[in-house]
């Protein structure tokens, strides 16, 4: 007989066979839930696998599922790991992430895409895992520099005026802003939408235009009435506002499109003896936000909040990203634990230092430092904006959706912030707490949290260094390390551990993982032995 036709060829076939079987045995075999959907079923810790996604600043990665980590029991004392975490102390539980759904991003979802291409997009936005999991929305009450046109829902004619309202609708949003919430919602029924005027109607201002000026003070009362007559406008078309802010950037004056001066003073009046009042006397109304500016001046919300008038109606206040350190949000927070917190607007851009990506940006400096300092929930500025950063009516010409929308084709294009915000909102799902996390490595900034539904622990670490970074992880005796990529952001979720919850043995549905992935090298050594047959001796 041949030497070559014996028992050694024959080996990786009978290999195939006994794997298959091993496999099959596997499968059958009874076991705890797969942690492969995230929000579903009580975890069980035998065996932890850590399950691993990661994205690099070059864009080789992008939200990448990578191989698991086993989870090993290991002695913190003798092996200390440069991440600590403990889901024991809790600090804020999260409402969502998510992006503003401005006049701009719904026109074009409504104009520059077919109703499958636009309903695939909500899908992966708005959907649970795998989709983005967006759960908060931002929408203007008239218009703003990204809007078509400049507008509010109270224009009269130059020299005229409307103290009753009675001119008031809400025409210039049916077109497109209005069904685009509803498709929205009817893919994320518990959407959570802040709302935020840039203007008031120019008749009720000094300036007497949408732009520039500031709220005439004899108008006040008149301004709550018509914020209010906004909410149960959107909610007569089931579109449920979460929270309102009085003003967008009430400290500044555009030059091109819609703004409003709307000082401390007059901010805490209008929420203290007007808006709240309306607001409280309502079922399911509306929270009301102060500031809605940047990180630079706290003292504008302290200054808000000292009026006890005006602090006993605010839930919390909001906050942009262009000025200033996220730092002031726990300032606030440590004068005023019980008032929340949320980054209501922040946006990148194809600005020279966004040159390299804004990736680690985005995760890094907006959305890890902005939850670290009790924000609630993070939402970035457009949604969606086209190829040439637009449509808009004035302001920033340089600025980037979440996605760009090719205007012609419908085409999206996923931009970094899409994954920087990926890697929070796929994971940390509303009602996730935000937990302790100590860390030693120079190299790496993280964040913890803990689900609310199924106990699961999330971990996002941006690596920062341009070279790879060995981070090891420890929570309570689960131990694992991961070498992370240069300039990369990785998001880690393993089951609730206990201690002793980190086997040495892996469960049935890890053996039967790892047997799947034995049956098929050993197939594809088989293929490669039938191409390619041994050579004789």
């Amino acid at each position: 007989m041949d030497e070559n036709q014996g028992v050694g060829r024959w080996t990786p076939f009978l290999s195939v066979i006994l794997l298959t079987l091993l496999a099959m045995l596997a499968l059958h075999w009874p076991r705890p839930p797969l942690f492969a959907n995230i929000q579903a079923g009580v975890l069980q810790p035998a065996g932890v696998m850590v399950h691993v996604w990661v994205s690099t600043a070059d864009r080789r990665l992008r939200l990448a599922r990578q191989l698991d980590v086993m989870a090993v029991e290991g002695d913190a004392k003798t092996a200390p790991a440069d991440v600590i975490v403990d889901p024991s102390r809790k600090y804020q539980t999260m409402v969502g992430f998510g992006a503003a759904l401005t006049d701009s991003s719904a026109w074009l979802l409504r104009n520059a895409m077919s109703a499958s291409q636009r309903a695939a997009l909500l899908r992966e936005l708005f959907g649970p895992p795998p989709g983005l999991n967006f759960r908060m929305l931002r929408i203007t009450i008239g218009a703003s520099d990204f809007s078509l046109q400049h507008y509010t829902l109270d224009d009269m004619p130059a020299g005229e005026i409307d103290p009753g309202l009675q001119h008031f609708n809400v025409v210039p949003n049916q077109a497109y802003l209005i069904p685009a919430l509803q498709e929205i919602m009817a893919v994320r029924p518990d959407a959570q939408i802040i709302a935020s005027p840039w203007s008031a109607p120019a008749w009720m201002k000094s300036s007497a235009n949408v732009i520039g000026g500031a709220l005439l003070e004899e108008y006040e009362p008149v301004y709550a009435d018509y914020l209010v007559r906004f909410v149960d406008a959107f909610q007569g078309y089931g579109i449920p506002i979460f929270a309102l802010t009085v003003q967008n950037e009430p400290a500044f004056l555009p030059l091109t499109y819609p703004g409003m001066e709307l000082s401390a003073a007059a901010r805490a009046r209008l929420i203290g003896q007007y808006l709240g009042p309306a607001l409280a006397r309502r079922k399911n109304a509306p929270v009301i936000l102060g500031w809605d500016h940047n990180w630079d001046t706290p003292g504008e919300s302290l200054s808000v909040l000292a009026d006890p008038d005006a602090r006993r109606h605010m839930a919390g206040i909001a906050w942009h990203c262009y000025r200033g350190n996220p730092s002031a949000q726990s300032t606030v927070h440590d004068a005023y634990p019980q008032m929340d917190a949320y980054l209501t607007e922040c946006s990148g851009g194809d600005w020279p230092s966004a040159r390299n990506g804004e990736l680690l940006l985005f995760a890094r400096n907006i959305v890890m430092e902005s939850v670290r300092n009790w924000a609630r929930g993070v939402v970035y500025w457009n949604l969606a904006l086209d190829e040439n950063h637009g449509p808009h009516a004035g302001g920033c010409d340089e600025c980037k959706g979440v996605v760009t929308i090719d205007s012609a084709s419908g085409a999206v294009s996923r931009n970094d912030e899409y994954y920087a915000f990926g890697h929070f909102s796929r994971f940390v799902l509303p009602g996730a707490a935000r937990v302790k996390s100590g860390n030693t490595n120079a190299g790496i900034h993280e964040l913890a949290f803990q689900n609310l539904d199924d106990g699961s622990v999330v971990l996002v670490a941006v690596n920062g260094n341009t070279k790879v970074n060995h981070l090891t992880v420890s929570q309570g005796a689960l131990h694992f390390a991961y070498d992370m990529p240069p300039s990369s952001v990785a998001t880690f979720v393993w089951p609730p551990a206990t201690e002793g919850a980190a086997a040495s043995a892996p469960s049935a549905d890890q053996l039967a993982r790892h047997v799947r992935s034995a049956v098929l090298r050993a197939r594809q050594w088989w293929r490669q032995l039938q191409v390619t047959p041994p050579a004789r001796r």
